[in-house]
């Protein structure tokens, strides 16, 4: 186990983190960060973990630059949880006349996040992986996301994070033709896909 008694933990992201969090009586919503929350809890009770969720329906990887002091830096975290990247995917299709962030600009904009995180004293980075754009491996929003999972995969190796493989474990289950969906909408997750994005996030920190 990687955390530390007391370590703080922030979650920051898009629509898939946020989950209704600001409905929550404990801010967490009802989504991986809440079952990432509950099996820490019940499983490490001795370490006291603080899990916070910044997640923000909506948000593209620019979006997280805006808000980084406030979200992440002021928690002075020992952990930071990065899941972007479908967004600035998604409006690519939804909306082609609004300005894109392409590979070019989210490699540099995410850069920057994690410089700034580096100067958090004792924090690191847990990096996961953009999930899926519909629910079929070879569809237009997931051949334009590969390039950001490769991003995404190249920064965890240059920054020493814990990479989260949620791409590669969506591919996988989504490959086995099982019957069961894990998302809504092809992009935002039900209880199935959420399940699955938490245990990937677990397997990824306890294995590391």
């Amino acid at each position: 186990m990687l955390f530390k008694r007391k370590d703080r933990i922030v979650f920051i992201g898009d629509s898939i983190t946020d989950k209704g969090r600001k409905k929550d009586p404990l801010k967490l919503g009802s989504g991986y960060v809440r079952l990432i929350h509950d099996y820490l809890t019940a499983s490490y009770p001795e370490l006291g973990l603080k899990i916070i969720n910044e997640g923000v329906s909506g948000n593209r990887v620019i979006d997280l630059e805006k808000r980084w002091t406030l979200d992440v830096i002021d928690h002075q975290p020992q952990w930071v949880s990065i899941s972007i990247g479908i967004n600035d995917v998604w409006r690519q299709l939804d909306s082609p006349n609004n300005e894109q962030v392409y590979p070019e600009k989210f490699e540099e904009v995410y850069r920057s996040l994690l410089e700034q995180t580096k100067q958090i004293p004792d924090c690191r980075a847990i990096l996961m992986e953009p999930t899926v754009i519909k629910e079929y491996p070879d569809a237009t929003g997931n051949r334009l996301l590969k390039p950001y999972v490769d991003i995404v995969n190249r920064l965890a190796e240059q920054y020493d994070a814990v990479l989260v493989p949620t791409h590669l474990a969506f591919v996988e289950f989504l490959k086995l033709e099982t019957g069961q969906d894990l998302t809504t909408d092809g992009v935002h997750m039900n209880s199935l896909g959420d399940m699955l994005m938490a245990t990937t996030w677990l397997k990824a920190v306890e294995g590391r």
